[in-house]
């Protein structure tokens, strides 16, 4: 059962699930990022409050946020088969996570900049920090631990993403799961793709804890 296929095979859904999480969270924050900091800047308290901008940003983020990520999936094949050219496989998968990821990471991204001391903004203004500067100079700069414990807890939830999409034939190592642990009832793959899933997502979060504490200020 444990042949050499099966073996490349595993190694090939290693591969495959790394690069569907870490390129997903890579366009996630592309564009989640800036969408997160002007959520952040329009807000009625923010830099430069702006409610129709924040309103529309708000509830488009709810809407994606709000749809299961298998049923989104689903939901955008059709936009995934323009952007991809197909609507299976580890490339065309990237596109769903990638719309997934962008609301999620932009409402952490918020939520980080929140957390900034509001006193250091307003010593920043006082001195003639236009808005920009302040965003990058300041903001960012202040939040960055925070940015980058939610950035491991959004590569955690990708991954988690990356298995869901198996179940459509998203390949990795939740499509390995799927088919030789559902279709097939072979047990044991399917409980070594679990452990391999579990060991990936511990290794994430100690990367990304480790470089949180040690860009922490206050350690």
């Amino acid at each position: 059962m444990w042949s050499e296929q099966v073996i490349n095979m595993i190694i090939k859904g290693i591969g495959e699930t790394l690069y569907m999480t870490l390129a997903s969270t890579f366009l996630g924050y592309l564009f989640g990022l800036p969408m997160g900091i002007l959520l952040t800047v329009t807000d009625k308290d923010g830099l430069k409050p702006n409610a129709p901008i924040y309103k529309i940003l708000d509830v488009i983020a709810n809407i994606v946020r709000s749809v299961p990520f298998l049923i989104l999936l689903i939901m955008i094949i059709p936009f995934t088969r323009i952007v991809a050219g197909k609507s299976y496989g580890s490339t065309a998968t990237i596109v769903p996570l990638t719309v997934a990821a962008i609301p999620f990471i932009a409402r952490m991204v918020e939520s980080s900049l929140k957390e900034v001391d509001p006193g250091v903004i307003e010593a920043a203004r006082s001195m003639g920090a236009g808005t920009l500067r302040i965003v990058f100079k300041v903001m960012l700069v202040e939040a960055r631990t925070s940015l980058i414990v939610n950035g491991t807890i959004a590569l955690g939830t990708i991954l988690g993403y990356t298995a869901m999409s198996g179940a459509v034939g998203g390949g990795g190592l939740g499509d390995i799961a799927v088919r030789y642990g559902y279709h097939r009832w072979q047990t044991d793959i399917m409980i070594v793709t679990v452990i391999l899933l579990i060991i990936l997502f511990q290794l994430f979060q100690t990367i990304g804890m480790a470089i949180a504490n040690r860009l922490d200020k206050r350690k």
